[in-house]
């Protein structure tokens, strides 16, 4: 049962991280003839979308209810 509820904390941490912190994401538009490459790369931060977000702090409360139990 404390593997359940120190699951749930990590879920719950992670569902709260997502709200502020944004993932990078890279894309490379590149072309390569022989031996020369010219391209260009672009960089951007997407966040998770707030659904995910939420799921994991609700699962995260709800498995730290359950693994919490009767000591």
């Amino acid at each position: 049962m404390k593997m359940l509820f120190g699951i749930g904390v990590v879920l719950l941490v992670l569902g709260i991280a997502s709200f502020f912190i944004p993932l990078p994401q890279k894309e490379d538009h590149s072309v390569k003839v022989g031996d020369a490459r010219i391209g260009v790369q672009t960089q951007h931060n997407e966040r998770v979308p707030p659904v995910v977000s939420a799921a994991l702090l609700l699962g995260g409360a709800v498995m730290m209810v359950a693994g919490r139990g009767r000591s």
